[in-house]
């Protein structure tokens, strides 16, 4: 696990101001000596040319990004449509994209354990009891279903504080606390769910419309497209500003505007897939708004920097005052709350909670898309956007792999090949900025 604290939560870069000399306001260095120059100043000196080889030197010292996940969704997309001219359907990437919201929604709350370099075995387990509990609260109990969902996240946030207690304060590792809340959670579900181990839920409840409601008028699609242009502009332009009053470098505005660009091609590209079909799914709505809510938690609040800080080093973080357990439980009863709102959306893909529910692949797709998104198993880097482009990478296998009538144990086999990949890319990436004195 490498140390130091990072400045930003996408990449954890510092910006180094050019050293002075007596105090001089212009930064001249003195006579022989070498100015330690951002590498960021030089690109906006040289234009086109200085983003080219920014370019070159971010992959020579292994600061790939999103970069190896966006290529890999490209080239499988490319990969099924040949194979299978269904795959690019606005009818097959709407499902592609409801479906992957369950398993991103749970996936958001491993990449904050990530950070920390540690790991949460027990988000099947937990999802799958919160979807338990909701059902026997409001069919069987006939409690108010709004409520009960209410009950049945906090019961998922009080399992992860649970776990996080038993790690931060009595010192139990918290791979073998999450192992035993995978048996004990999943062994309390068995025994809510009852003798029938089924429980149907109402078909035009809450629940039920988290995958199956759509906003058919064109206009919602669009405007959650535009929204999203026009806040990441705003933010974008906002941070510049804060920056120039800093004095620190900042983007200017024609890299501002690309950048808006790069960001409104998928964004309305994904709209009109939408409006192709059935129109905007509200679990797209949730799950995008869950990423961007935990985005910001993560990038602009001081309890995100001190997650990143704990993930970097645990000790320094306690000797800068942080407080390391408080940062440990939040950090598990967040991989629960998020956990239990997962398990909500896969009872509502079946309408039920049975025996099954938070089973089978579930916890290993979950860890492997926030892995194969871009956050390190080794703590301490990482995004929730990870969550999301993970998420998209394995349902496109698994529906590809569908579509062409491939047996589950394909599917797992290609998972695994392409989760171990992400690792390999990880390590290799550590050991380069390592190496360029960067980690």
């Amino acid at each position: 696990m490498t140390t130091g604290t990072p400045t930003d939560g996408a990449t954890g870069d510092k910006a180094t101001a050019p050293q002075q000399d007596g105090g001089e306001a212009n930064g001249t260095a003195a006579a022989g000596s070498v100015a330690s120059v951002d590498p960021r100043l030089l690109v906006r000196e040289r234009g086109f040319a200085g983003y080219l080889d920014d370019l070159t030197r971010r992959l020579r010292t292994g600061e790939l990004g999103s970069l190896p996940v966006i290529v890999g969704l490209i080239v499988i997309g490319l990969v099924f449509q040949l194979q299978d001219s269904a795959f690019l359907s606005a009818n097959n990437l709407s499902n592609l994209f409801v479906q992957s919201a369950g398993t991103g929604l749970i996936a958001v709350g491993i990449v904050f354990v990530l950070l920390l370099g540690e790991i949460d075995l027990s988000v099947g387990s937990v999802s799958g009891m919160s979807a338990a509990v909701l059902a026997v609260l409001n069919i069987n109990q006939g409690m108010n279903e709004v409520l009960a969902v209410i009950l049945a996240i906090l019961v998922g946030m009080a399992a992860g504080a649970l776990h996080g207690f038993f790690f931060a304060k009595i010192g139990v590792p918290a791979f073998v606390v999450t192992l035993a809340g995978l048996l004990g959670w999943n062994g309390l579900m068995l025994q809510i769910l009852g003798p029938s181990g089924t429980i149907n839920l109402d078909d035009d409840g809450v629940v039920a419309q988290l995958t199956n409601h759509y906003f058919a008028d064109k206009f919602w699609a669009m405007g959650l497209a535009t929204v999203c242009v026009l806040a990441f502009l705003g933010f974008s332009l906002l941070d510049a500003r804060r920056r120039k009053a800093a004095d620190v470098p900042s983007r200017p505005l024609s890299e501002i505007v690309l950048r808006t660009v790069v960001v409104a091609i998928p964004a309305y590209a994904a709209a009109l897939v939408f409006n192709s079909y059935k129109g905007l799914p509200l679990a797209v709505v949730i799950f995008v708004g869950v990423i961007v809510l935990g985005d910001f938690v993560l990038r602009r609040t001081t309890y995100g920097r001190q997650v990143f800080a704990v993930g970097g080093s645990s000790e320094a973080a306690a000797r800068a005052g942080i407080s390391v357990p408080m940062i440990r439980i939040t950090v598990y009863a967040i991989a629960g709350t998020m956990a239990a709102v997962g398990g909500l959306f896969f009872a509502s893909q079946i309408n039920a909670a049975n025996q099954s529910s938070g089973a089978g692949s579930l916890l290993m797709n979950c860890i492997a898309a926030a892995v194969i998104g871009g956050t390190s198993l080794f703590g301490g880097r990482g995004k929730t956007w990870s969550a999301l482009l993970g998420a998209l990478v394995i349902q496109s296998i698994n529906s590809g792999m569908a579509l062409l009538g491939t047996g589950s144990a394909v599917r797992d086999m290609i998972t695994g090949a392409v989760l171990l990949a992400a690792v390999v890319i990880d390590s290799i990436s550590r050991r380069t900025q390592k190496t360029a004195g960067r980690a």
